[in-house]
């Protein structure tokens, strides 16, 4: 339970603005309660009215349980809405937060995860999270209700009160027992579950590359295998239910005949009359129900605690890393920066990706690297970004290193054009103003047009409000790659990396980009990775880049007279424009 209590804590923080509706829905269940005992108390005078003949007493009882029962369902009423409005606030801050966090993540972290992992514990845990207080009431005042019936009971025979007492004491027993087993197969299902969504996301968004590949087959069975797997563990916790479930019925059918074997010994004894034993009888059913309530809220107590544990992770543990900023603010970047012996390699790859890598760039230069795939130039972009920590060496940027500045220090001031830059699924418009919120219309139409995409835009039957599909995909890999570049020049930042930006670009429309690039160089750092040289032959330096390491540098011109390795990939590119 402490464990519990340091839960409940946690998510108080993000309930406790709602703390009057709280109070309110707390009082609308104390009422409640207070019907629920004195209901039974009532049904059992109208019986003994009836029995007895006295019609006045039975028909004015009659309208006060009536209007009793009205006033529970207004109460009722007020509960839910108060209900619905804490978890709703609830929920909206908690996943908001855990998103948050989620976007503090190192980079390695989210490659070592599935989509699913996160996906399943923003939704569905936060949504548990969320309606603990709900739950609590709910259970608690269902548990308070039948403990008021069993009051009833008590003042109507002691006898029949302590034979349910022990009726309760056996069921409580097996429903503990099944909550501990239950909650075991609860976390196998969990783990599984995540492993699922992560692997439908993964086949949703690269249908179409499994229809090109041909490999709809060996998807569907390995969808087929990781949805039996969760189904095997959802059943598995449904077993565990069904054979209690068998257990507890038997029992409670032998425990209705007991108490009726009870209540026919008490009238002959002449301890209890007629009417009251139907009274018993009737309100006996409903006993054992403060067992399933119990054992309902201990589920309920294990599943929140469970879904604590696993939004924790997120937040807390040493398991799911957040990137680590300085404190140092730059106002204004100028656009300088230096990699001093930088040493990198990928958690899942033993072999150095950067080997003492050192150059440095001056502002608004225009600076290409090249060299075979796996040199190690995207992974430069990364660590210059600090999506990634070199593992030794330092890198500068205006002569400060970079584990010394803050985020908004870096990453306000650098805009990156991937090769397969994500589009998301809104409109054209949102896509772009997602980058920057405020951006009026005259400078989006231009930066559209600067990156040549505006033209199409228009051609579109809605325009900027067209939806583009998850990914981007109702968009050629040139249209999407302009509007990534459309997006950069939005942002307007002093140092602008292009990683392969053009790379989906026909030659009319890479030439028309590039002479937009040309117009942005001696006022922007500019950075370019690409595999056409004929994209990087204007750059003010080339660095090639081999096993991490610069083996060369200079202009176009220079590296063709000094560098073999290079004048050998502009060779094969100029035979296969042929």
């Amino acid at each position: 339970m402490k464990e519990f209590f340091k839960n409940i804590k946690f998510v108080w923080k993000y309930a406790k603005s709602e703390k009057w509706k709280l109070i309110k829905y707390i009082l609308c269940n104390i009422i409640a309660i207070a019907i629920s005992i004195i209901v039974p108390i009532l049904s059992a005078k109208i019986i003994v009215s009836l029995t007895n003949n006295l019609f006045s007493q039975l028909l004015f009882l009659a309208v006060i349980l009536c209007l009793v029962e009205w006033g529970r369902n207004f109460v009722n009423r007020f509960a839910q809405y108060y209900a619905q409005v804490i978890y709703r606030e609830t929920f909206i801050k908690l996943q908001t937060a855990l998103g948050v966090e989620i976007m503090k993540l190192e980079t390695s972290v989210i490659d070592q995860h599935s989509s699913g992992v996160f996906i399943q514990r923003l939704t569905n845990d936060t949504s548990r999270l969320a309606s603990v207080f709900n739950v609590l009431n709910q259970y608690l005042s269902n548990i308070l209700t039948y403990i008021g019936i069993f009051v009833a009971i008590f003042i109507i025979n002691i006898w029949a009160f302590i034979y349910m007492i022990l009726v309760i004491l056996v069921l409580f027993f097996i429903e503990r027992t099944r909550t501990s087993t239950y909650n075991e197969y609860d976390k196998k299902f969990r783990k599984q579950n995540e492993k699922v969504s992560g692997f439908v996301g993964e086949v949703v968004r690269g249908i179409r590359d499994i229809k090109l590949l041909h490999a709809e087959d060996s998807f569907t069975d390995e969808l087929h295998k990781q949805v039996e797997d969760v189904n095997l563990c959802r059943y598995e916790m449904d077993a565990v239910n069904r054979k209690y479930n068998l257990l507890r019925g038997t029992l409670r059918d032998f425990f209705d005949t007991g108490l009726i074997f009870l209540l026919v010994y008490l009238i002959v004894k002449g301890d209890l009359v007629i009417a009251n034993a139907l009274v018993i009888h009737n309100y006996a059913g409903r006993i054992p129900n403060i067992v399933w309530s119990v054992g309902i809220l201990l589920d309920n107590i294990k599943d929140f605690n469970l879904s604590s544990s696993r939004v924790f992770d997120i937040m807390y543990s040493s398991e799911f890393k957040k990137e680590k900023f300085g404190s140092k603010h730059l106002n204004k970047v100028h656009g300088d920066f230096e990699f001093k012996n930088v040493c990198f390699k990928y958690q899942s790859n033993d072999k150095d990706v950067l080997n003492n890598l050192s150059f440095k760039v001056n502002a608004n230069e225009t600076v290409a690297f090249v060299g075979k795939s796996g040199a190690g130039k995207t992974t430069i972009f990364n660590l210059l970004c600090k999506m990634y920590d070199s593992d030794s060496g330092q890198i500068m940027i205006d002569g400060v290193d970079i584990q010394e500045l803050d985020q908004d220090s870096i990453r306000s001031n650098i805009t990156v054009i991937s090769q397969s830059p994500y589009i998301f699924h809104v409109s054209i418009r949102d896509n772009l103003r997602l980058m920057k919120s405020d951006v009026t219309e005259e400078k989006m139409i231009n930066a559209c047009k600067l990156a040549c995409i505006h033209d199409f835009i228009m051609s579109l039957p809605d325009g900027y409000n067209t939806v583009v599909g998850e990914g981007g995909v109702n968009l050629s890999g040139g249209q999407r790659q302009r509007l990534a570049i459309a997006r950069a020049f939005l942002q307007k930042t002093e140092i602008i990396l292009f990683d392969e930006a053009t790379s989906a670009l026909d030659n009319e429309t890479q030439k028309e980009i590039q002479s937009a690039i040309n117009n942005l160089k001696k006022d922007y750092t500019i950075l370019i990775v690409a595999h056409r040289l004929s994209t990087i032959i204007d750059s003010d330096r080339i660095l090639f880049i081999e096993n991490g390491q610069i083996i060369a540098e200079g202009s176009h011109k220079q590296l063709l007279k000094t560098c073999h390795s290079y004048r050998e990939l502009y060779e094969a590119e100029l035979k296969n424009n042929v």
